[in-house]
């Protein structure tokens, strides 16, 4: 009979099994970890620590340190607006401010229905064209509330 976790077990082996040669094999595995599954579940935490040899406040760690890391599973198309100082200078906060009042969510947070996830980046690289924006892997700059608004609406129809 399959317990629960049974199968995050599995997937947890098999990571850790294909980047076992690796010196320092945490971030390798941590990054096809969610590759894999999405985001890195809190039960993994204890499996990737016995399974690297390392400390679960170790694992933690590095999993809240780097912000690529999800501990959660994502939306269907992830937001991120960049908050470095040339973005700022150019509206960037106030971007930011509109994005999370239209969505209803905090950077971290992911809508109630499941199709935006709005995540704090601190620089995009695309310094010269501020404010920056990057939502999935696609980049767009020189973003206005109004341009976020028609961005948004093409991603999947109306995003009401």
């Amino acid at each position: 009979m399959s317990r629960p976790g049974d199968d995050l077990q599995a997937v947890v082996s098999a990571v850790i099994e294909a980047h076992s040669e690796k010196l320092g094999a945490l971030m390798p595995v941590l990054h096809e970890l969610q590759a894999q599954l999405g985001h890195i579940p809190e039960e993994a935490v204890p499996l990737l620590a016995r399974g690297l040899g390392l400390s679960r406040a170790e694992v933690h760690g590095v999993i809240s340190f780097y912000h690529d890391f999800r501990q959660k599973p994502a939306g269907e198309h992830t937001i991120q607006v960049c908050r470095a100082e040339a973005c700022q200078s150019m509206g960037g906060r106030e971007l930011e401010r509109h994005v999370r009042d239209l969505l209803g969510v905090d950077p971290g947070e992911t809508t109630p229905d499941g199709r935006f996830t709005l995540e704090p980046v601190y620089c995009l690289g695309h310094c010269a064209c501020s404010p920056a924006i990057r939502i999935n892997d696609a980049f767009h700059a020189r973003v206005t509330p109004q341009r976020f608004d028609e961005i948004l609406n093409t991603l999947d129809g109306d995003s009401e």
